[in-house]
Order: structure tokens, then C-alpha cells, then sequence
């Protein structure tokens, strides 16, 4: 899978700048975040997650790299921020972990922690660009389980991020992978 290739897409569709407040949501083990610093060394990196071992793994990893990254734990329902934090959400491969609800729930979340004018970016699996890319999902789905990533395959991520309240939704990149297609989302809040 063209990991690096899809995160660095995702990294510039953000357009993250210099002193910009980032919340990488569902980090896993910190590379979104690692490869955010790196790219942008002046942003200031929060990462959440449900998963506390995954967060060890990320705070190890945090630490060999001697980066400043805020890694906090999650329980699902509220994110433990304040109205109007961060500048940017991104996110990548979380949502199709998620049944409807749960996405709903996250969604509506991540809004309330963005900061006005703020911006969301989502890169997770998306509608098959073709006929063998929706077959290839299969594996996906047996793995991941068919009621979470039914929304995702169906195309119906973007109508979730307008029922959470974004504005001047966009579809971005794609990217054909051994899996099933990928695909960049963008969100803005008024």
C-alpha cells in the first residue's frame, strides 16, 4: 500500500502552516503525526486514540524521533478539548473502523474542537474506482467487518461530514492500491 504516498497527499491537501494547531485523530503509532512534523516543524501536533498500547507504541516512536507530539487518550464519545481548538483534524484510515453512528459522533466532535475557519482531512478507503478496485475491498471488509465499512464503499462519507456541520465539502486524491481505493476528504468549518 502506498502508505507515504497517500499521507504526504493528505499532509498538503491540509496546507498546515507554521504555529497551526493540528489534532491527528486516531494516530495509531504517530506516523501521520511524525511525517506532519517533519514536513511542518513549527506546527504544534496533538494525536488521539482510543487504543492506550497503540499510544505506547506512538509515544516510543515520538520519542526516537526526539519530537514534540501531545499524544492523548480518547474514550470514544467526547474528545477531551475545548471548543474551538485546533486549526486542522487530520485523520487517515479511522472512519471505516467505525459503524454510522460512531462516525456521526466523531464527526460532530471533531467540528466542536475545530477553530472557525478551520479545516478536516480524511484519507480512508473510498467508493471503488472501478470494478476490480471494489472487488480487491473484499478483503478489506472480511478483515475490518462489512457494517463499518459499508459507508465507506458506498461513497457515503462526504453526506456524513455535511451532517456534522462542514461546509464546502470536497472530494480530493484517489489512490488505487491492493486493497481498494483511497481516497482524500475535506471539510471546513464556518
Amino acid at each position: 500500500m502506498p502508505e507515504l504516498k497517500f499521507k504526504k497527499a493528505l499532509i498538503e491537501q491540509s496546507r498546515v502552516k507554521a504555529n497551526h494547531s493540528v489534532l491527528d485523530f486516531g494516530m495509531g503509532t504517530a506516523t501521520l503525526s511524525l511525517l506532519l512534523k517533519k514536513e511542518v516543524p513549527d506546527s504544534f501536533v496533538t494525536g488521539v486514540d482510543v487504543d492506550d498500547k497503540i499510544l505506547s507504541i506512538a509515544k516510543r516512536k515520538i520519542e526516537e524521533n526526539k519530537a514534540v507530539i501531545v499524544v492523548d487518550i480518547y474514550d470514544g464519545l467526547k474528545l477531551p478539548y475545548e471548543n474551538n481548538s485546533f486549526d486542522r483534524v487530520i485523520t487517515s484510515l479511522v472512519f471505516h473502523h467505525l459503524d454510522k453512528e460512531q462516525k456521526l459522533n466523531s464527526l460532530k466532535e471533531i467540528y466542536r474542537v475545530l477553530k472557525p475557519a478551520g479545516e478536516l482531512h480524511i484519507a480512508d478507503w473510498g467508493k471503488a474506482s472501478n470494478g476490480f478496485m471494489r472487488l480487491v475491498f473484499y478483503g478489506v471488509q472480511l478483515f475490518d467487518g462489512f457494517r463499518t465499512t459499508k459507508d465507506n464503499i458506498n461513497g457515503l462519507l462526504p453526506e456524513y461530514i455535511n451532517k456534522a456541520g462542514f461546509k464546502d465539502i470536497k472530494t480530493g486524491k484517489s489512490f488505487n492500491t491492493i486493497f481498494g481505493t483511497l481516497t482524500l476528504y475535506r471539510g471546513g468549518k464556518s
